[in-house]
């Protein structure tokens, strides 16, 4: 089938495939949800906008993704109104928002249609522009001392394109400026609706910020969005970076690194965008507050704490607020479903405004991503991948335990001058230190009566369940890279064992220890600065053999579902 001139590249029994066998649906909340019965109605009326917000902001992570993401989109929900087999790939195209993504299985990224190229630099950057003439356009533009135009082309909101033999860096105030007009207008309407001064306050300086280029209103907004804890709505305009794969290359050429900091030009990959929008929990929070009050102590049991500053205390108080929230809408880069979803997020980022100039952080849970899952699936992986004596200790709720702790470890560590000199290599190196700070620091939950031994034993279990890979990663996945170098330490220094029937058994004595040893390395790695050292332990702990075969072997001929269907209904 011929759509937009563009052949679809999967048939259609292969879409039957991976929508009935191979999707779980992520069900978000409708009018008849408890929460949203119980909200005042004017702020159901903002939540009306706040939604619409993050639809337009759902088209803006479309174009920064890839170039022909709008129009093939629009194509396919046309063609659909006649053809089931285009209305099928219009479900993977919302399922990876997006022409092209991964899927944590497959080598090869999954192409809706034929001839379509994913770029290191997405949309970010020409689609025909190489990392060498990429390297070498830099190089030119620094003997002609263009600094203000090497700031913004590496800045992490432009965009940046082609003009005559150089590139230039648009703003994406201006790139997007009727996007970002319309999603200001919503966020208005929304304060102007909605109950909460404090929310009502936040959304108008986020309004601002998608409205002026300048970089301090994102701070402002960043800063009142961080501060609030007691709000009924939730609203985040994310800004991360994981995606643009060109802009870390600059630290892969020490030459071009070295003279862009001489001109004190400093690299920072792409934000791409993402909305979410929901209902604050109160009783989830509670549990999660528990969790932050530990925070300021476990700061000064972190490796080499002496050696840098941690950003998380303001005075006696830790500068972050924490909620778990009930989903009403996922938009931009948060519905790009592409091998998982996250279940948590911990924002600002380290080299956002907001944090270097002494803002605090916010850490959001995802309620309705986190209770979606296959559980016999999960029964099935536990009879053939762990002994039986331990099954009694896997408890999905340890696995949003881990997770409240692996957001709490990103606060944790050293600042984003350390992070961001590892290029390509600093989510990976990040990542794995967030998962060893939340795995290393648990015994202390249990000293301060948070959690208990039994549930200790059970978190151990349900996280190194939770290592087991479907596929081996991709430098792109950091998470997973993550995952993996976390089985292979845990496995070299006996704390987990294989039987003879290849099945998992965990020593729990040792698990300590070699997850605090494994935070040692990740901060001694990030206060080195150096890529060398970063590719050198990754290289070491992510090596993929023949036990690491054997069980995605298993997971997936027990089937994998690496495709999400988010269903939103408000």
């Amino acid at each position: 089938m011929i759509i937009n001139g563009y052949k679809l590249a999967i048939s259609e029994e292969k879409l039957d495939d991976m929508i009935n066998n191979q999707m779980t649906d992520v069900v978000l909340i409708d009018e008849n949800f408890k929460g949203y019965k119980e909200l005042a109605n004017n702020d159901k009326e903002a939540l009306k906008h706040l939604i619409r917000a993050g639809q337009i902001i759902n088209n803006v992570a479309l174009e920064q993704d890839h170039h022909l993401n709008k129009s093939l989109k629009s194509a396919l929900e046309n063609a659909s109104i006649t053809s089931q087999y285009a209305k099928k790939a219009l479900i993977i195209f919302n399922s990876l928002n997006g022409v092209i993504g991964i899927n944590g299985i497959d080598d090869k990224p999954i192409k809706i249609f034929e001839k379509i190229k994913e770029t290191p630099g997405h949309n970010f950057y020409p689609e025909d522009l190489t990392v060498d003439e990429f390297h070498s356009i830099l190089f030119r533009m620094i003997e002609r001392g263009k600094v203000d135009e090497l700031k913004n082309i590496l800045s992490a909101r432009s965009m940046v394109r082609r003009i005559n033999d150089e590139l230039i860096g648009v703003d994406y105030t201006q790139y997007f400026s009727k996007e970002f007009s319309d999603a200001a207008n919503e966020l208005e309407l929304a304060a102007y609706y909605s109950t909460n001064d404090e929310f009502n306050e936040f959304l108008k300086w986020q309004a601002q910020a998608l409205i002026q280029h300048n970089e301090d209103m994102d701070m402002l907004a960043d800063k009142h969005w961080a501060d609030m804890q007691d709000t009924p709505l939730e609203f985040t305009l994310s800004r991360e970076n994981y995606d643009d794969q060109m802009t870390p290359t600059v630290f892969d050429n020490p030459e071009l690194a070295q003279k862009l900091e001489d001109m004190g030009v400093n690299p920072i990959p792409k934000d791409m965008l993402g909305a979410r929008i929901g209902i604050v929990n109160k009783e989830g929070t509670e549990l999660i507050l528990d969790f932050k009050k530990q925070m300021a102590s476990l700061a000064k049991l972190m490796p080499y704490s002496d050696s840098y500053e941690q950003k998380i205390n303001s005075g006696n108080q830790v500068n972050q607020t924490m909620v778990d929230v009930d989903l009403a809408g996922l938009y931009g880069d948060y519905a790009q479903c592409r091998g998982g979803m996250t279940i948590a997020q911990n924002l600002p980022n380290d080299d956002k405004l907001a944090i270097k100039t002494g803002g605090g952080r916010r850490n959001v849970y995802h309620r309705q991503v986190r209770m979606s899952g296959d559980r016999e699936a999960e029964r099935k992986r536990l009879d053939a991948l762990l002994v039986p004596e331990l099954h009694k200790y896997f408890d999905k709720e340890c696995e949003h335990i881990f997770t409240i702790g692996h957001e709490n470890g990103h606060s944790l560590g050293p600042d984003s001058s350390y992070k961001s000199a590892l290029g390509v290599y600093n989510h990976i190196i990040e990542e794995y230190k967030a998962d060893v700070t939340s795995i290393a620091m648990m015994p202390e939950y249990v000293k301060s009566g948070v959690l208990s031994e039994e549930q200790l034993k059970k978190i151990y279990v349900t996280w190194i369940m939770r290592l087991l890979l479907k596929a081996k990663p991709k430098q792109i996945e950091p998470h997973r890279v993550g995952d993996l170098i976390h089985f292979n330490r845990l496995w070299k220094y006996g704390a987990i064992e294989i039987t003879d029937e290849n099945k998992i058994n965990i020593n729990f004595d040792k698990v300590h220890e070699v997850t605090y040893n494994g935070l040692e390395n990740a901060i001694r790695v990030q206060l080195s600065k150096s890529t060398i050292e970063a590719k050198k332990f990754i290289d070491e702990y992510s090596v993929w053999g023949d036990l690491h075969k054997y069980i995605a072997n298993v997971i997936q001929k027990l089937g994998v579902k690496p495709y999400r269907n988010i269903r939103t209904f408000l």
